[in-house]
């Protein structure tokens, strides 16, 4: 799942993922990735973290507070690649932080890295 506020970071990364035989949710912010996850269940979740409303910090936090998810990986995307930013992921559950613009081999690594079911 690639959860991004901005329309084109969404599709560059779901035709990444895509063409690599990945299946893709997309959301534009938390409310609406909350929802899907619940229903999808997906395998790992990029997540932008500056977003309205519900930002990327506050969605990972309720991520990983569910008992059901708690084991799914969530991967923070920023354009801020500051230790503070990177702290703060780490604080509120995420296994990872990638910087935009991210690359193919960024976004499948992290997909590798994190789950058995990696093409």
């Amino acid at each position: 799942m690639v959860i991004d506020d901005s329309k084109t970071i969404r599709r560059t990364a779901e035709s990444l993922l895509r063409k690599a035989g990945c299946e893709v949710l997309t959301a534009m912010d938390g409310f609406e990735a909350l929802a899907k996850i619940v229903d999808e269940g997906p395998d790992v979740i990029f997540v932008d973290i500056m977003m309205p409303r519900l930002d990327g910090y506050q969605t990972c936090a309720l991520i990983k507070n569910n008992p059901r998810f708690r084991h799914t990986p969530v991967i923070m995307l920023s354009s801020k690649d500051g230790l503070f930013d990177k702290a703060r992921g780490r604080i509120v559950g995420s296994e990872q932080y990638l910087t935009k613009p991210f690359t193919r081999e960024e976004l499948l690594g992290a997909i590798k890295r994190h789950t058995s079911k990696a093409t």
